[in-house]
């Protein structure tokens, strides 16, 4: 539970907080009320839920490429942040244009880059309880990223393993330079990820970096889990996301007649859908079912 603490000034906009590059707030949503009238839910859409928000306005001196760290998230549950970055003049919702609309998800310290940034615009930052969650938390405007590239919250369905190993897989695109990529696991309960292995990048006989990866990883038990593959920071390159997947064990005594009945829910499935009503989608995903199943068969 979060220790409990008074509202904060930048409640309401009029009051923001304003923030000086390299400069550290740490502030909470806790008691923190919406203003409706300064927030336009149109150009958020469904992915930002207005619940308990606060405000910073950010002027560049300087103009470019700045990452809003967050850090030191301490969270009712385990949603974590969520960020909307956007220019206008406060409380005149007609004149906000979102640059960055994004939930956080976890409780890792994490990094938003903001490209292009102009020397002496303003610009406000909304920072609210992702799915109303409360938190504390340290925001800083930075030239520098620290944490893990932010990424956005997905409900993907996660694909079945037969076993406690998973073999994660990626691909390192020409465009990323980078010397290791770190691989990262986390329960879909728990608030942070763990990193659960590294890869350095190996060099082909030509000097360029090999393209495709894997490792092998142990649950450590049953559950939903999302594996992330970043790279390592480079100079003049932040860390990058090149791999993201969710992944499903049932555990050792349930799986036997867990997967009978996801056969037989996918067979009546197939025989009750034309082909032109099942989405090319849910046609791979239905075949990678199916394939576990098969295997799994074949084992026994």
């Amino acid at each position: 539970m979060l220790t409990a603490k008074a509202q904060v000034v930048n409640d309401d906009i009029e009051q923001r907080l304003m923030l000086e590059a390299e400069q550290t707030l740490t502030s909470n949503t806790t008691d923190c009320t919406v203003q409706w009238a300064c927030v336009n839910e149109a150009l958020t859409g469904k992915r930002i839920k207005y619940h308990n928000d606060q405000w910073f306005e950010f002027t560049p001196k300087a103009a470019g490429r700045y990452f809003v760290n967050i850090g030191g998230q301490k969270c009712r549950d385990t949603r974590g942040l969520q960020l909307v970055v956007l220019t206008g003049e406060p409380c005149q919702p007609s004149t906000y244009e979102v640059i960055s609309c994004t939930s956080l998800g976890t409780q890792d310290d994490v990094f938003l880059t903001l490209s292009g940034l102009k020397a002496g615009q303003r610009y406000l930052l909304n920072v609210d309880g992702y799915l109303n969650d409360f938190c504390s938390f340290a925001l800083t405007v930075s030239r520098v990223p620290k944490g893990l590239p932010v990424a956005e919250p997905t409900d993907a369905e996660a694909v079945f393993t037969p076993t406690q190993l998973v073999t994660v897989s990626w691909t390192l695109p020409d465009s990323i330079s980078t010397t290791r990529s770190h691989i990262l696991r986390r329960e879909a309960h728990q608030t942070q990820a763990t990193a659960v292995g590294e890869q350095p990048v190996v060099r082909t006989v030509y000097g360029g970096q090999q393209a495709d990866y894997a490792i092998t990883d142990t649950l450590p038990g049953p559950g939903r889990y999302h594996y992330q593959v970043i790279t390592a920071a480079t100079d003049g390159q932040p860390p990058v996301i090149v791999s993201s997947r969710w992944v499903t064990w049932l555990g050792a005594a349930a799986k036997d007649n867990a997967y009978e009945t996801i056969a037989q829910a996918l067979q009546s499935s197939a025989a009750k859908a034309t082909p032109g009503r099942i989405s090319a989608e849910r046609r791979r995903h239905q075949a990678r079912m199916q394939k576990l199943i098969n295997a799994r068969r074949k084992a026994n």
